[in-house]
């Protein structure tokens, strides 16, 4: 009654920018904990404590256990030792111990706060527990030079500052990122991490830019296939994201992610069948998935399926009984099939759930007039109103059930209201609206 088809594409415009394919910035996040070491002390240096050159030779063998005993001897004799404490931390963080490693590298860093791995991997492991201080200390390593690997090194401790800013201050953090990209320019993971941010700032042609960057570098890069399917689909570039879609189903057939937003896609597209096929690749994947369900379940409705959507429709309602909207899915399946005593009830079960469900009224009232329930459709019409603005198919519903009630006076105001708004785009039902006029108001 309410012109379904034009909520339609709003409704699958609102699932594909609604599920995004990828985070490529967390990426980076999930091994940002990774320690590393610096160059070990001069076994013939005797200035530092006899344990430390031992404890390192079990840091070598990965002794972690080993290792500790000897370095907690080194630190009592020599509690401002920074390489001590370095390598405590580095024990600690291998022995998942972080809270004691963080305290160690603290110490580290107040000893002496020009070491590059000190502050590093204090900033890493304080960023991976989340403590507000992580971005002092990482700020503090990008300005220090490390021990080798200088510009390996450096980005990727603007990297994961980044990663650290990007939630409270994406600015900085697309130019942490940016400066990770340019000490690393093949490296794709800055890139990767600036493309989300962009694209929440509604920087589309950015957020582009740098996922074919990422793809100049490695043309397989599925996470910058999908950010730049994201890309297109915010931009209602909605061909090439297809285009973009089509490349990661092929390239991860096991994504019921990729499946979900093609078939969405194609689904906006009207290419129904197509839509259909990947949605079902999609189900196959996550058969308990019902936002797929209730997206198949409207596609095998519009391309009248019915059996396979009612299915569909009665599996998502053994889980969720009391969810009017699909009570309201399967009567208009139900009416599209014409078997509108089953259609009249699921809407009264939807309207029964939930009393404000104007759309629900409306379709209330066309099973009713189906029905010849003519009180019924009046009824609906009138609770429809209160949630719903007026259309010309409503003044027509009520002009037609007015009509058969013999309400000639109700009848006939309602047929002029829906010719004053109809405007020749309902021409059958124009000229019955004209005819009943001529037999309900005679000229004298």
């Amino acid at each position: 009654m309410d012109r379904p088809g034009a909520t339609v594409t709003s409704k699958w415009l609102a699932a594909l920018l609604g599920l995004v394919l990828c985070e490529p910035a967390l990426l980076y996040a999930q091994s940002s904990g990774q320690t590393v070491r610096h160059h070990r002390v001069v076994e013939e240096d005797t200035s530092q404590p006899p344990e430390l050159a031992q404890a390192e030779a079990a840091i070598e063998k990965q002794d972690y256990a080993a290792a500790e005993p000897l370095l907690l001897k080194a630190v009592a004799s020599a509690p401002t030792n920074y390489v001590a404490w370095f390598d405590l931390g580095f024990v600690y963080h291998r022995m998942d111990r972080d809270a004691d490693a963080i305290a160690a590298y603290r110490k580290s860093v107040a000893a002496k706060p020009d070491v590059f791995e000190s502050n590093l991997n204090l900033g890493r492991l304080l960023a991976d527990t989340k403590q507000p201080d992580a971005a002092q200390f990482l700020r503090a390593a990008t300005q220090l030079k490390p021990t080798d690997h200088v510009e390996e090194g450096q980005a990727r401790a603007w990297l994961t500052l980044g990663h650290v800013l990007q939630t409270t201050d994406p600015e900085k953090a697309l130019d942490a990122y940016r400066q990770a990209a340019t000490l690393q320019p093949k490296d794709p993971e800055p890139l990767l991490a600036m493309g989300p941010l962009l694209e929440n700032a509604n920087r589309y042609a950015d957020a582009e830019q740098a996922y074919k960057q990422v793809l100049a570098i490695d043309p397989q890069s599925g996470d910058a296939l999908a950010g730049l399917a994201n890309v297109y689909m915010r931009g209602n570039r909605f061909p090439e994201a297809e285009a973009i879609l089509r490349k990661l189903a092929a390239q991860r057939p096991s994504d019921v992610a990729v499946h979900t937003q093609l078939g969405r896609m194609l689904a906006m597209a009207g290419k129904n069948d197509e839509a259909i096929a990947e949605l079902q690749a999609a189900q196959k994947i996550a058969p308990d998935d019902a936002s797929i369900q209730l997206d198949l379940a409207e596609l095998y409705t519009r391309t009248s399926k019915f059996d396979l959507g009612e299915i569909q429709y009665q599996s998502l309602l053994k889980v969720d009984p009391n969810n009017a909207d699909l009570h309201n899915g399967l009567g208009e399946l139900f009416m599209k099939q014409r078997n509108y005593h089953e259609a009249q009830q699921e809407f009264l079960n939807a309207i029964t759930l939930k009393p404000d469900f104007g759309a629900a009224y409306g379709n209330l009232a066309a099973a009713a007039n189906e029905n010849k329930n003519y009180p019924l459709v009046l009824k609906a019409l009138d609770e429809r109103g209160k949630y719903l603005p007026e259309n010309p198919a409503t003044y027509f519903f009520r002009a037609t059930a007015y009509d058969h009630l013999r309400d000639v006076k109700q009848a006939a105001e309602n047929y002029h209201r829906f010719l004053d708004v109809a405007n020749g785009k309902y021409p059958d039902q124009e000229w019955q609206a004209k005819h009943r006029l001529i037999a309900l108001e005679p000229k004298k």
